[in-house]
């Protein structure tokens, strides 16, 4: 098989599993009902004010991450970013319909843990494949090839501005959400280096030492 052809599936490959994982991950979240993720405090907390679902006001954050993006790089706004906002929000109603949760006897703590880490997995992954990645995650990316900042904190920072403003417009905030803000955020770039180091998977998202913008695929 060609090496091109070959870069390509396994770019696919580490997407498509990595939407999975993080779906999964998010789902579980939402099972062991002990808070959301920021992005979903902000969005609650803005429903609490303004005649919008949690989908639209999902939708906005991420075209305006997207916007962002595109005005500081000259480009294009990316579309990829959104089909998986759309993909991963699909699988996670799927599986809150299917509910296997219920299956897992498990106290609602062990759940978060396991979401935590299933959720951080999920999202090195979608960004090792260089396609799709999260409009947070793009923008985060992007600041962190501007400001040479590490990317737990550049994430960490639109994730902490998105749960402030989400919380004081009455989101609902709990150990959940700190531990994803924080287990999350923390844990994305040691999986990426794991994955490289010991799995041998291509990593064409987030290089340690990045020197070029994103790629457009992103």
């Amino acid at each position: 098989m060609p090496v091109a052809l070959r870069r390509r599936y396994q770019t696919y490959l580490l997407y498509l599993a990595g939407c999975l994982v993080f779906s999964s991950g998010a789902y579980l979240f939402v099972h062991a009902d002990l808070g959301t993720d920021p992005l979903d405090v902000f969005a609650l907390g803005l429903k609490e004010h303004v005649a919008v679902t949690v989908g639209i006001a999902q939708a906005g954050v991420a075209v305006v991450c997207l916007g962002t993006v595109a005005l500081w790089n000259r480009r294009r706004p990316l579309v990829a970013p959104m089909f998986t906002f759309f993909f991963c929000g699909s699988v996670i109603d799927l599986l809150l319909w299917a509910d296997p949760g219920r299956l897992l006897e498990v106290g609602s703590p062990a759940l978060v843990a396991l979401a935590t880490l299933m959720c951080a997995y999920g999202s090195a992954l979608i960004i090792m494949s260089g396609f799709g990645i999260r409009p947070i995650d793009v923008l985060a990316i992007a600041m962190t090839h501007q400001w040479r900042w590490p990317f737990w904190c550049s994430k960490g920072l639109i994730e902490v501005v998105l749960l402030a403003v989400g919380f004081l417009l009455g989101g609902p905030v709990g150990v959940g959400t700190v531990c994803f803000l924080a287990g999350v955020d923390l844990l994305i770039q040691p999986f990426i280096r794991a994955n490289v180091r010991y799995l041998r998977l291509p990593n064409l998202g987030l290089p340690d030492r990045a020197r070029v913008r994103p790629a457009a695929s992103l």
